[in-house]
């Protein structure tokens, strides 16, 4: 029993659709996980440079416009926590690329498939 063209054409044309936006969303969660890598990075250096300073050293971060005298162990602090934070985050982006990679395998199989059977069911 084969699918009318129509059909075909349509069911086609939607697994097309799935992998393109799978492959679509395959970049984005690469370029948002070397974007929180190279934040990662960045903390570290931050808290590589801060270790080696001395304890009574004035430190000060960005508000606004102004900058406000902060001591070394609460940046030390913020440094580690936002680079956990990150980690997890590339964790969760890890998750997400698998899926999507495996969707878009999935959907191209399914459309190899119906290609090589001609449109038999």
């Amino acid at each position: 029993m084969s699918i009318p063209n129509e059909a075909l054409q349509k069911l086609l044309q939607e697994i097309e659709t799935r992998a393109l936006a799978s492959q679509q969303q395959i970049g984005i969660t690469k370029a948002q996980m070397t974007a929180r890598q190279r934040d990662i990075r960045m903390l570290q250096l931050t808290s590589k440079e801060l270790s080696e300073l001395p304890s009574e050293t004035p430190v000060y971060e960005g508000v606004g416009k102004m900058f406000v005298n902060v001591p070394i162990d609460s940046v030390n602090k913020r440094l580690t926590r936002e680079s956990s934070e990150a980690s997890t985050e590339i964790t969760n982006l890890e998750k997400k690329l698998e899926y999507h990679e495996t969707t878009h395998r999935t959907s191209r199989d399914n459309l190899e498939q119906i290609l090589k059977s001609g449109g038999k069911a």
